[in-house]
């Protein structure tokens, strides 16, 4: 798979920031277009709730010309075939050769989710389960640290948007500190 920088799509996006990129001021933009925000919002409805997903990029330093740009690194380097592997379970993570699961993480419809054949939906839900479990110990003032005290403030270090999503869903109410290794 190509880095992105080694596509000509990004070639004229870097273009593109060389020219307009550094003297973008973004008042200004606003003051000259009133209807910037509009321009570059999207609503979106989330069929899981059917609540709606609001994406604003006017506060961006972002042109029409920018937008289409962007569209179009994401067009070349294969973003929608590797969203749509992506849901299928496929391995598209060459470095480490496995599916990527972001999605099942917050796969709040339960739908299966397949990798080789096999719905990991059961795994990651038995999974989501017990952190909730341990983290309403932490809440209950149950489960104790090392000095035998309720925990009051907890630090997670760990790595990727899903480990922060999840721990944030779980851990926000916490409030001592432990450093959970992950």
């Amino acid at each position: 798979m190509p880095q992105a920088t080694s596509l000509s799509s990004w070639k004229a996006l870097q273009e593109h920031h060389d020219t307009v990129g550094k003297s973008f001021v973004l008042k200004e933009q606003f003051e000259k277009d009133p209807e910037r925000f509009n321009k570059f919002s999207f609503t979106f409805e989330n069929t899981a709730d059917n609540s709606e997903i609001l994406f604003d990029f006017s506060k961006n330093f972002l042109t029409e010309e920018t937008l289409q740009l962007l569209v179009n690194v994401a067009k070349e380097a294969g973003v929608e075939e590797l969203r749509d592997q992506m849901f299928k379970g496929e391995k598209i993570n060459f470095t480490e050769d496995r599916a990527v699961l972001h999605a099942a993480l917050r796969n709040v419809t339960n739908e299966p989710i397949l990798v080789d054949g096999k719905d990991v939906m059961p795994g990651v839900n038995k999974e989501l389960k017990h952190m909730e479990e341990f983290s309403e110990a932490i809440r209950s003032g149950e489960w104790k640290g090392y000095t035998g005290k309720p925990l009051t403030n907890i630090i997670n270090v760990g790595i990727g948007g899903s480990d922060l999503y999840v721990s944030s869903l779980y851990l926000r109410a916490v409030t001592d500190v432990e450093i959970v290794a992950q």
